[in-house]
Formats: C-alpha cells, sequence, structure tokens
C-alpha cells in the first residue's frame, strides 16, 4: 500500500504551513499518510525524535518527506532502516552545524552509502534565500552526496517559517514530484 511520512521542523506541527495541504493531496491519490507530532519539536533532538520515528511502519511503496529539521531525521532514518523506500522529498534541509539550526538534531556523520541504498530517489528542495541558512548550498551538499534531484527556488526563503512571515500554505511542486514518480 502507498503509504507517505511527513516530519515537520523544529518549532512546528503536522498543521502547520504546507503539511495539510500534502496530506489531504496525497490521501486523494491512495496514500496512507503518518503525520506525527514529533517529540519536542521546539529543541529537535535526534535521541528523542529517532526513536519514535524508527516505530514507523516502511516499505518499497514509501515516501518520505521532511521540512528543515525533519531533513536530517529522515537522513538518519535512512541509515538505519533495513527497506529501500521509494523516495524521500528534503525540503530546506540541512546537514552543517554552522548555520542557525537546532544542533541536536545532526549526527557528527552520516553513512552516504547506507542512506543512498535506502531509497530510489532522492529529491532536494532548497531556497537561495533561506533566512536560517538551510539554503540552496546545504540542498547541494547532500545532492553531493546522494544524488537525486536538486531543486533551487529563487526567492522563496524556509518554505515555511512562522518567524519570517512564510505561509507556504500550498506546495504542488512536492505532489507533482511523487505522481510523476508513481
Amino acid at each position: 500500500m502507498k503509504n507517505a511520512c511527513i516530519f515537520h521542523g523544529s518549532s512546528s506541527s503536522p498543521e502547520h504551513f504546507w503539511f495539510p495541504y500534502v496530506k489531504t493531496e496525497l490521501e486523494k491519490m491512495g496514500y496512507s499518510i503518518w503525520a506525527p507530532q514529533l517529540p519536542n519539536p521546539n529543541t529537535p533532538n535526534l535521541e528523542e525524535q529517532l526513536p519514535f520515528v524508527l516505530n514507523g511502519k516502511y516499505d518499497n511503496d514509501t515516501v518520505l518527506i521532511g521540512h528543515s529539521a525533519g531533513c536530517p531525521l529522515i537522513l538518519s532514518l535512512l541509515e538505519r532502516i533495513n527497506t529501500k523506500i521509494k523516495m524521500a522529498i528534503l525540503v530546506s534541509g540541512f546537514i552543517d552545524s554552522d548555520i542557525n539550526v537546532p544542533k541536536p538534531i545532526l549526527q557528527d556523520k552520516y553513512d552516504w552509502e547506507k542512506i543512498r541504498n535506502n531509497c530510489q530517489k532522492f529529491v532536494f528542495i532548497n531556497s537561495d534565500n533561506d533566512p536560517w541558512g538551510c539554503n540552496d548550498k546545504q540542498g547541494r551538499k547532500m545532492f553531493d552526496n546522494l544524488g537525486g534531484e536538486l531543486i533551487i527556488r529563487h526567492g522563496e526563503g524556509h518554505m515555511g517559517s512562522e518567524s519570517f512571515n512564510q505561509p507556504y500554505k500550498e506546495f504542488p511542486l512536492i505532489v507533482n514530484l511523487i505522481k510523476s514518480f508513481e
């Protein structure tokens, strides 16, 4: 059965930004959706969030979607599961600790080969002016390690941020990417 998991970023919830829109659109396409409230969202910590998401169900029909701090969480998840999922879409993702984001969600290093082997297709969507630093350079670093598709949005900021007044209520690009890979 087709399923998708949507992991929100820091100081967020499954009800923020474009997450409800993507959930509704994917349900119309026959997807079962898991969009959990992650533990301790204000200061996301890998030691708390990873065990929580490892309890999810993942198979070769799974699509993982993450925003901001949800992206390094997806990378850590893919490094630890023993299943090759269908697709991972990482929006405003990051892997460097030198930007203005929560550090405890990051690993010191990643097993890029294991992560790459556990996902058929990666898509990285970053903006060239992300105010948190989760920008096109961060997307490029993940892309360089994992391959896939890198989409650079121009002037789109963090693609969902209350601090910077970016409500971003819809995100049809994500739905269209998933449709095109079915």
